[in-house]
C-alpha cells in the first residue's frame, strides 16, 4: 500500500520544495518558505470561510477553530474587526512556520529529521523524506495543472495554490527557468483565477519572497 500523502496545504506545500533526485532540501529552494506555508494556511482559511479579503487586505471570519494546530494559529494572528494589510500575516512570522510543519510531517512518518551543520560549519537539521515517490507524485500533480491546459475556473483552490505559489517561489523542484517563460500564458491564467478567489495573497507573497531573497533569508531550521 502506498503513503497518503499529508492532509493539509501547508504539509504538501513543505514536501513540493523537496529535490527528490538530490535527496534533500536544496538552498534554492529554501528561501521563503515559512512564508510559502503561511500562504497555503491562509489559502486554506479562505477556502473554509474563515476569513476575509477584500483587495489587499484580509480579516478573520467567526467560525469553528481549525483543527490543524498550525492553521489555527495563523488564523489566530488576523484581525477580527478591522481589515489590514495581508503582507504581515504573510511575512512577519514566516520565520516561526516551519518547524511546526516539519515537526508534524516527522510524527506522521513522513520526513525524518537529523541533526547536521549547514555549510559544514553551522549547526542545523537535515530533514529528508520517507515516501520520496510519493513527492514526485505531488511535483508532477503540480505540473500537470499548468501543463495539461486545464480550465483555471475548474481547479480546486487547494490544487491551484500550489501550482501558482511554485511559480511565485520560483522552486525549481517543480519547474525550470526556461518552462516559467514557456508556459507563462498558462501560468498568467492561473494566478489571474487565484486573484479572484484569495484577492491580496499572491502578492503579498511574492512581495515578501522577494524582501527574504534579497538578505538572504526567509526560512529556519
Amino acid at each position: 500500500m502506498g503513503a497518503v500523502m499529508p492532509r493539509t496545504l501547508p504539509q504538501r506545500l513543505y514536501l513540493l520544495c523537496y529535490t527528490v533526485d538530490k535527496g534533500k532540501f536544496q538552498i534554492d529552494n529554501l528561501q521563503g518558505r515559512g512564508q510559502l506555508l503561511r500562504a497555503g494556511a491562509l489559502t486554506e482559511l479562505a477556502r473554509d470561510g474563515l476569513l476575509g479579503a477584500t483587495g489587499r487586505k484580509v480579516v478573520r471570519k467567526p467560525g469553528r477553530t481549525p483543527d490543524d494546530s498550525f492553521t489555527a494559529a495563523v488564523w489566530g494572528d488576523l484581525p477580527d474587526s478591522w481589515p489590514k494589510g495581508w503582507l504581515q500575516f504573510v511575512h512577519n512570522k514566516a520565520h516561526t512556520a516551519e518547524t511546526p510543519v516539519r515537526d508534524q510531517l516527522s510524527a506522521a512518518g513522513e520526513a525524518a529529521v537529523s541533526r547536521g551543520k549547514g555549510m559544514g560549519v553551522i549547526p542545523a537539521d537535515r530533514v529528508t523524506v520517507a515516501h520520496p515517490q510519493e513527492v514526485t507524485a505531488l511535483q508532477e500533480r503540480v505540473r500537470n495543472t499548468v501543463l495539461k491546459g486545464y480550465a483555471p475556473a475548474t481547479i480546486p483552490l487547494d490544487e491551484l495554490a500550489m501550482a501558482v505559489f511554485a511559480v511565485e517561489l520560483e522552486l525549481t523542484s517543480v519547474w525550470s527557468r526556461s518552462e516559467l517563460r514557456t508556459h507563462k500564458q498558462a501560468i498568467n491564467a492561473l494566478a489571474a483565477r487565484f486573484d479572484e478567489m484569495v484577492p491580496g495573497l499572491r502578492k503579498a507573497l511574492r512581495d515578501s519572497y522577494l524582501s527574504s531573497r534579497t538578505v538572504g533569508g526567509g526560512w529556519s531550521a
